[in-house]
This record gives C-alpha cells, sequence and structure tokens, in this order.
C-alpha cells in the first residue's frame, strides 16, 4: 500500500462505520481532506507560505510512516526465535535525509532498475516525444525551453511515465533550481505513491573539479580480510587527485581487513585526496550484525570503519548515536564528527559486471565545443583495458556536436577488432549517467554500442 493511499484510507475510515453521516451533510461547505492527497489532483494553495506548510506536512507524515514502519518490522524480527538478548548498535537513518547538507554529495548512482547486468530503464526509449525534444533542447543550453517541453509533456498524455520527471529532477539540480525542485518532488510523491528523492545539485558536483581521466578503483569483494591491502596500497600510492572504492560484494568483514580499510581512508580523506565511495551503505549493513552494545569480541576496528563510513557520508545523527555506543562498549572517548570536504558517494552496486571491477574514466562535468582532446584521453584509456567503464556521475551536460562525436567513439572502439557478432564486441559502459544525458546519447544511438546506464530515483 502506498503512502497516500495509506493516508486516504484513514482519513475515509470514519465514513465506513455504520450509521456514519454522509460528510456533506455535516459540513457542506468543507472540502474533503482526503482530497488533499489523490494522486491525480493538485493542492488548492493560494500562497507560497501554504505551499510550503503543506509540504512539510507531507515531509514530515512520510517520515513517520517509514519510523512505523521501520519499528514494525523491527518487532516482528526481535523476538527470541529470531535473536538473543543481543542489542545491536543504532540503526541507520535514511541515506537521503543524511545527504541534505552533504557536500559534493553524489546520491543513487549506479543502481539498476532491471536485472543485474543489464542496461536500466532509464536508457531505454520513452513514448512521449517531449522526451528526446527536452533531451536536444537541453544539450544546446535551452534550459528553459527544456523545463517548458517536460513540464507540458506533465501536464498531459506523458503523466504517468516516470522519465520525464527524473529528467527534469536533473534539470533542476543542474540549474541549482532546489525550490522548484522541491516543488515536483511533491507532485511526484503525491502522483506514484513513493518517497521523492533528496535534492543534489549537478552544479555543485562539477564545480571546482576539472579533473577528468582515469580514476584508480580497488574493489574489494568477498570476505574484507587483510588481503585487501594490496589493493589499497596501489590507489593510496597512484599520484592522482581522485581514489575510487567499490564495496558493493563485500560479503563479510575481519578485525584486520577492518583496520587496513579504516587505515587507508582516513589516509586519503586526511591527505585532501578526493574520494568517490560506491557501496558504502552496502558495507555498513555488513558491519552492523557484526557489532553489539557492550560486546568487545570483534573488536574495535569494525566500530571505528563504522564510524567512518558514516562520516563519510555525513550521516551526523546516525555517526554521533553510534559514536555513543561504542563509547558505552569501549570505555573510552568517542570520536568527533567531521564534515567530509572532498567526498563523494556512489549509492549502489555495480555488482558482478567483471567491466566495473576495473579502473574507470572520468568524464568531466560539461563537455561541449571540441572534445578530441577528451576522444584521445579516451583513445589512451582503450589502448590499456580490455572493458571500459566511462564514469559520468559528474557529467551535467553533453552538447549535440559532442555526444555526436562520442557516440562515434563509441562505435570505433567497440569494432577495434572488426567484431561482427554482438557477442565479440569489446564491453564498454556508461554508468551514472544524468537522465537528460541518457536519454540523447540513446536518441543518437550511443546503446548499440555501449551500455547506458542511468542514476536512479
Amino acid at each position: 500500500m502506498g503512502l497516500f493511499s495509506f493516508l486516504k484510507k484513514k482519513n475515509d475510515a470514519p465514513e465506513a462505520r455504520a450509521g456514519a453521516r454522509p460528510r456533506a451533510a455535516l459540513r457542506p461547505t468543507m472540502p474533503d481532506p482526503a482530497s488533499a492527497f489523490a494522486p491525480t489532483t493538485r493542492m488548492p494553495l493560494d500562497t507560497e507560505a501554504e505551499r510550503e506548510r503543506q509540504r512539510e506536512i507531507a515531509r514530515a507524515t512520510a517520515a513517520k510512516i517509514d519510523e512505523i514502519e521501520l519499528q514494525m518490522t523491527s518487532d516482528i524480527f526481535d523476538d527470541e526465535g529470531w535473536a538473543g538478548n543481543r542489542r545491536a548498535p543504532a540503526a541507520a537513518s535514511s541515506v537521503a535525509a543524511g545527504a541534505a547538507g552533504a557536500p559534493l554529495l553524489d546520491l543513487n548512482t549506479a543502481d539498476l532498475l532491471v536485472e543485474e547486468g543489464m542496461p536500466d530503464a532509464a536508457a531505454a526509449p520513452s513514448s512521449a516525444p517531449a522526451v528526446e525534444e527536452a533531451a536536444i533542447l537541453y544539450a544546446n543550453g535551452q534550459l528553459d525551453a527544456a523545463e517548458a517541453a517536460l513540464r507540458a509533456c506533465l501536464d498531459s498524455e506523458c503523466r504517468s511515465e516516470r522519465q520525464p520527471w527524473w529528467m527534469l529532477f536533473d534539470l533542476y539540480q543542474a540549474a541549482g533550481n532546489e525550490a522548484a525542485f522541491e516543488s515536483i518532488a511533491i507532485d511526484y510523491a503525491s502522483h506514484f505513491e513513493t518517497s521523492p528523492p533528496a535534492y543534489a545539485p549537478l552544479a555543485a558536483q562539477s564545480a571546482h573539479r576539472p579533473f577528468s581521466g582515469v580514476t584508480p578503483t580497488a574493489t574489494l569483494s568477498g570476505r574484507l580480510d587483510a588481503s585487501a591491502s594490496t589493493q589499497l596500497a596501489r590507489v593510496l600510492a597512484a599520484n592522482l587527485p581522485i581514489v575510487r572504492l567499490e564495496f558493493s560484494t563485500i560479503a563479510s568483514a575481519a578485525p584486520d581487513g577492518c583496520a587496513a580499510l579504516l587505515a587507508a581512508l582516513q589516509t586519503l580523506r586526511r591527505g585532501g585526496r578526493e574520494l568517490v565511495v560506491a557501496g558504502a551503505d552496502h558495507l555498513v549493513a555488513v558491519l552492523r550484525p557484526m557489532l553489539a552494545i557492550g560486546d568487545r569480541n570483534a573488536g574495535e576496528a569494525p566500530w571505528l570503519l563504522l564510524l567512518e563510513l558514516l562520516l563519510l557520508m555525513n550521516r551526523e545523527k546516525d555517526f554521533e548515536e553510534t559514536a555513543m555506543d561504542y563509547c558505552v562498549t569501549f570505555e573510552v572517548s568517542p570520536p568527533s564528527f567531521e564534515a567530509p570536504a572532498r567526498a563523494a558517494l556512489s549509492v549502489g552496486a555495480s555488482a558482478g559486471l567483471d567491466a566495473a571491477a576495473g579502473d574507470r574514466f572520468l568524464l568531466p562535468g560539461v563537455i561541449e565545443g571540441d572534445s578530441t582532446a577528451l576522444l584521445n584521453a579516451i583513445d589512451a584509456y582503450a589502448g590499456q583495458h580490455a572493458a571500459l567503464v566511462l564514469d559520468c556521475s559528474r557529467l551535467a551536460r553533453i552538447d549535440y556536436a559532442a555526444a555526436m562525436a562520442l557516440g562515434g567513439k563509441l562505435r570505433q572502439l567497440a569494432n577495434a577488432d572488426g567484431a561482427d557478432l554482438e557477442e565479440d564486441k569489446r564491453s564498454i559502459e556508461l554508468r551514472d549517467l544524468n537522465h537528460l544525458a541518457a536519454a540523447l546519447l540513446r536518441l543518437l544511438g550511443a546503446g548499440e554500442h555501449a551500455r547506458l546506464y542511468a542514476h536512479k530515483y
């Protein structure tokens, strides 16, 4: 049952009682309270202040229902049949809540919408012509016209398609228009009866980040133990300003592995290196069952690694609660929270994809005009890697001409060895695309030569 269906049924419950008088008879001039939450109607608000008040009510209501559902789930699995008398550390709150004030935060990226190993639905064709029109307008720098096309689409034939909504979210984040983003997020939540996405401006992600090129990547998988030191040492030794760590396929952790990863994370963060972490939530979920308040058997390393991950994710409330649990367990002063200055999170997995395990090529925030130098750098990257992964997490916009050139380069690289059969072509992936760029590249045929993965809302 969706959130707004649930609220509607609560409000309608008194009418179901036997003998209840019709609402119109009791209050003929009052509007139906449930109509405010109906998915196909908009709230009749007269002022911006009133609209903001209603949005705050909607957010608070959603948070409360999430809390109730979490508590119900905990109650089901917290009896003697499921768990003993161990009390786990404070549970993590939602990533979206923690991301609200996070600098350089890249949320909900690289998370597939369909079965693992297949390009997600966001890169598939849309039945709405406005999607392709908006993608071209945006690529040409006509943001206002692209916005108008998408908004007109949402008011007509494609309101029930999610892709136009996602494109509009990305457009507002690229433009730094938080007010417009929050406005349609409430409409999106009402229409699809789901939690709205969190605002994470693309402009902020790409500003002051001129670097593009190969990003050293350490993909940790299986059991996190002392053997992880070898991969971590390689990325620590790389003389580049950015490092990527993949945690999505870690299945379990040992104290010595936690200690090695903790030391690497602290070295990178304190050294001013930019750190991109994929699958941080997954690793948090692996660590939490190892820890119990008052139980020192796991040692301090897993606790401190959990705190370091929560710090990198900018989840201050979870950090403070876990720090107090650590303090009680080891009877020491807890570490203090420091907001991360150069950390970006890629929440989600590229699990099971061999191509995603190697070093990625990071694309710049904007690609326009003559892209010859960039394409030559991609060529050099392709000369050293059998499978290619282009990291598009910072790519806010690519213009039409540059997209055409990139599509030509992808075709050339995919068929570099003269492969005629699809299975013989070189594996190429574009990861973490925003939905506007994904729609443009699909329109220009790039999906025929590479797998396109748009980030998930």
